[in-house]
């Protein structure tokens, strides 16, 4: 059954709640875990599954992401048949190439979908952090009949001042028949939420897409799947294990947090669902004869010489004698000076602390540092 489905995975969506982190990046590429980037797990979830046809629709900020993928070596992707296919925007007469929702997108890339031989899509978000195989979502789908089915969780957490693209599921008992759909709901009647995973026949996805562009439509959730629930046989799934939806800093900066609890870490990071990212031959990291490192999750290349409590650590940072570091993420090739102090801060690629100096944020209100900064 699942050489019968490809994937299309949606990166275009801009997201101003992410800050300084998304100046430069999609947030599909922004770094998450010590070592990946939040696209790794999208797209691993679908290699274990057997997924083999990929199509990556990007838009904006996406020259980091496409270096980061390459040819889709390290996900197996990089095939004669099917693979890794990277669409960015492109104009035609039909298309300005500047797309206005997920709608637009999806009708620019559809001669992609129609050439796709399998018979199933998994259509999937960007922003969505977790690490199953979708096995069981598509046994389900073919043997209900449904037309859609939407893959969920149940989050009672809500941040009403960071909503984006919030979808609730109303069900019935059976926790699988849905019965009505909340789009960014001020008051949530519902605890259960997609998880930007949706399976749907591709003949079908062509013609609600082809439907609505035709009607003005602009986004697949608003415009197709809220309607969609008197006509269509929209169905759930429901996933129990983790999930990081990485939305906004404060949600980034959680999720991360959790990262460090081990039956978190444990979900995320399950060894028969191994995540796949580009590989960097780095030296292991090198503790110096004052460093002092307790409950951080901290990747090679490193060099540490000072304190560093509660924090994730990426590759090739330096933490030199006498700074202090507390629960903070230090993204790759960051540098903090001798003497200098950490807590509950975010320094992006490269940033320099000199030293001395004294940054910190508050529980939930993170400092955030865009990349090749020097403070």
């Amino acid at each position: 059954m699942n050489q019968e489905a490809f994937g299309l995975i949606f990166t275009g969506e801009a997201n101003p709640y992410m800050r300084d982190l998304v100046l430069s990046r999609a947030v599909a590429a922004v770094p998450f875990g010590g070592r990946y980037r939040v696209i790794d797990f999208g797209l691993s979830n679908l290699v274990n599954t057997g997924i083999r046809n990929v199509g990556l629709i990007v838009q904006r900020n996406y020259h980091s992401m496409m270096d980061h993928l390459g040819t889709g070596k390290e996900w197996d992707l990089n095939r004669k048949r099917d693979g890794l296919f990277l669409l960015p925007p492109y104009s035609t007469k039909d298309n300005t190439g500047v797309y206005r929702g997920d709608i637009d997108a999806f009708h620019s890339v559809m001669q992609y979908v129609r050439r796709s031989p399998q018979k199933y899509l998994i259509l999937c978000g960007s922003h969505t952090v977790f690490n199953t195989t979708y096995d069981a979502v598509l046994k389900q789908h073919v043997e209900s009949g449904a037309d859609i089915t939407i893959m969920y969780n149940e989050d009672p957490r809500f941040f009403p001042e960071e909503q984006n693209r919030d979808l609730r599921l109303l069900l019935e008992e059976d926790g699988k028949t849905v019965t009505g759909l909340e789009w960014n709901p001020r008051n949530p009647s519902s605890n259960f939420r997609s998880c930007e995973i949706n399976v749907i026949d591709k003949e079908l996805f062509e013609d609600l897409v082809e439907e609505s562009y035709a009607r003005g439509g602009v986004d697949f959730v608003r415009d197709i799947l809220l309607p969609g629930v008197k006509d269509l046989k929209i169905m759930g799934w429901r996933y129990d294990g983790y999930v990081a939806r990485i939305d906004s800093i404060n949600t980034y900066f959680m999720h991360s947090m959790e990262l460090l609890d081990a039956s978190a870490a444990k979900d995320l990071y399950n060894m028969k669902h191994p995540i796949y990212t580009k590989v960097k031959d780095e030296i292991a990291t090198k503790y110096g004869d004052y460093a002092d490192v307790h409950n951080v999750v901290m990747a090679d290349g490193c060099v540490i010489d000072g304190s560093v409590e509660d924090s994730i650590v990426f590759r090739g940072v330096t933490v030199e004698h006498g700074a202090i570091v507390k629960n903070s993420i230090l993204m790759q090739g960051v540098t903090v000076r001798a003497g200098a102090a950490l807590d509950h801060v975010i320094l992006d690629k490269n940033v320099t602390v000199n030293a001395g100096r004294t940054l910190t944020g508050y529980e939930g209100i993170p400092l955030v540092f865009r990349k090749n900064l020097t403070v």
